[in-house]
């Protein structure tokens, strides 16, 4: 199984460079060889974020079967605007068609971050579970109906397409990648080196108020949460005070964040209750009824759930920062 990282302009150097750092770093710990070209849809030189360039070549089909593993790192595309003025140029309409071409002799493509958003237009998503930088999973699941949009995913792989979280999920999908094709002994041993950590879900970096993406009914949810803590309104409160059905409601949330208005509630109780647990002296009981749960076994699960680490190891952290505390 070969790779070709597919470079596009304005591609997040970061994610580049991580991707070329770990497989050059993969091999120097006993992968063995790791074939991998470094392409982009016309050749030559690209750049990409931060005055950063890298010479490319012409990225190229084949007519054949073709087991080859095509890498996309994220671009330094933001908000769902960005996003689609980026995907209305030439080089990303061309890229989606070859994307489509790939699949179909049996190629495979690992996308991270906005690079997911190639996809759709490419037809390789629908009935497909993907996630993407949490914050434009909404944009990704109205672009797509029929793909199955996990926003607390860090890695998703479905059949020959595989997708990951915010930017810096490309190491984990690196990872994930590195994995199948070397182990997990050797792909451990390269994350130990690295110092990277393991981590399944995005959830516990969620943050609410970035959820709303310009979109000013769910700042107003938001608000309306964080404001009236201990005691939170309840869904169907929510939609009384915003004078709509609870299904009117729940639609709008799930258009714009992909996920549903429960989902967005438990965000802003996550957030806070990390701010609490790292920021004050309270106890886990205390933090628990803070955000309006009789007991801290709540709070626990709710953690626990999305990936957040248990208070226990949030309380270590906030007295020392590199503290290994086991969960």
């Amino acid at each position: 199984m070969a790779f070709t990282i597919v470079v596009m302009e304005g591609a997040f150097a970061t994610g580049v460079a991580a991707t070329l750092d770990m497989l050059r770093t993969a091999c120097a710990l006993g992968a063995g060889s790791l074939p991998f070209d470094v392409c982009s849809v016309h050749g030559g030189y690209v750049e990409l974020s931060s005055g950063v360039g890298i010479q490319t070549s012409r990225l190229r089909t084949m007519a054949r079967k073709d087991r080859t593993t095509w890498i996309i790192p994220g671009l330094a595309t933001t908000t769902a605007v960005a996003v689609r003025e980026r995907l209305a140029r030439p080089d990303a309409m061309a890229l989606s068609k070859a994307i489509a071409r790939h699949v179909a002799r049996g190629g495979r493509v690992a996308a991270a971050c906005t690079a997911v958003f190639l996809l759709p237009g490419a037809g390789v998503l629908a009935g497909r579970r993907a996630t993407t930088t949490w914050w434009l999973a909404g944009l990704l699941a109205e672009m797509d109906a029929q793909c199955l949009v996990d926003a607390h995913a860090m890695v998703c792989a479905d059949g020959p397409i595989l997708t990951a979280g915010a930017a810096f999920a490309q190491t984990d999908l690196m990872l994930h990648l590195l994995r199948e094709r070397c182990g997990a002994p050797l792909v451990d041993l390269l994350a130990r080196s690295l110092l990277l950590d393991g981590r399944q879900a995005q959830a516990k970096y969620v943050a609410p108020e970035l959820l709303a993406n310009g979109d000013a009914l769910i700042a107003r949810i938001t608000s309306a949460i964080e404001s009236h803590f201990p005691h939170p309104p309840s869904v169907a409160e929510l939609a009384s005070r915003l004078g709509m059905t609870e299904r009117t409601l729940s639609r709008h949330v799930r258009r714009v964040t992909g996920q549903s208005t429960m989902a967005l509630v438990l965000s802003v109780k996550l957030r806070r209750a990390q701010a609490l647990l790292q920021t004050t002296r309270w106890s886990v009981d205390e933090v628990a009824a803070k955000i309006g749960y009789q007991d801290a076994s709540t709070l626990r699960r709710l953690l626990k759930k999305l990936g957040a680490g248990s208070p226990r190891a949030l309380i270590a952290a906030k007295h020392n920062p590199l503290a290994i505390v086991r969960r």
